[in-house]
């Protein structure tokens, strides 16, 4: 998370909201050797208190969760994009990079191999619902006997959120014109991800420049 307070303006909600709705983020664990990362997509509750994921039996995360419940980290990451000084239009600017990312702190545990099912059920119909019209995938689809194959490969797991932070990094400490210049040129020549949408939250940030 960026250190600058002017970047931490979106409170629990809105960022709880922004996580549950990009569902899909990197799962950091401690390890004996080092930090174990996972690419995960994920459900967060309506009332923001529970994550639930899967992983491979084979991940070493999972592995280790045999053994003890363990503290996590998801990091949800959003639109980026580097900022060229020229840009803004001023002088005396320097290079940045805006982006938006929002980090969830909790502590992370194996449920019971007979709720996966379940679960993979609600992460289906969630990821699907975005595709409509198009007629649901649902497991039911699936051939007698493989869909029980694959789940052995898989463990559900569950992560108690007790923290939650985020940074949107927008130029919000600077001037509203300067800010929309560099917004209309992020979304010319942006080099990252997501480079209108982040355009867009540049340019809604009005207002809170200095």
């Amino acid at each position: 998370m960026h250190p600058n307070s002017v970047f931490h303006t979106h409170d629990d909600a809105a960022n709880l909201e922004y996580a549950r709705e990009r569902a899909f983020g990197v799962l950091a664990v401690s390890g004996a050797e080092g930090p174990w990362l996972s690419h995960i997509p994920f459900l967060l509750d309506e009332d923001g208190e529970t994550v639930w994921l899967h992983l491979l039996r084979s991940n070493p995360i999972a592995r280790a969760l045999k053994e003890a419940d363990l503290p996590a980290r998801i990091a949800v990451s959003g639109p980026d994009s580097y900022v060229s000084p020229d840009w803004y239009g001023v002088i005396d600017q320097v290079p940045t990079w805006n982006y938006v990312a929002v980090h969830l702190t909790g502590m992370l545990a194996l449920r019971p191999q007979d709720e996966l099912h379940n679960l993979l059920d609600r992460q289906t119909a969630f990821f699907e619902e975005r595709l409509l019209p198009k007629a649901p995938w649902t497991t039911s689809k699936m051939s007698d006997g493989v869909m029980d194959r694959m789940m052995r490969a898989i463990v559900p797991c569950r992560m108690k959120v007790t923290g939650v932070d985020g940074t949107w990094k927008l130029n919000q400490n600077k001037p509203d014109d300067v800010r929309e210049r560099a917004a209309d040129h992020v979304e010319a020549y942006g080099q990252g991800t997501d480079i209108a949408v982040l355009a867009a939250l540049m340019r809604a940030a009005n207002g809170q420049g200095q």
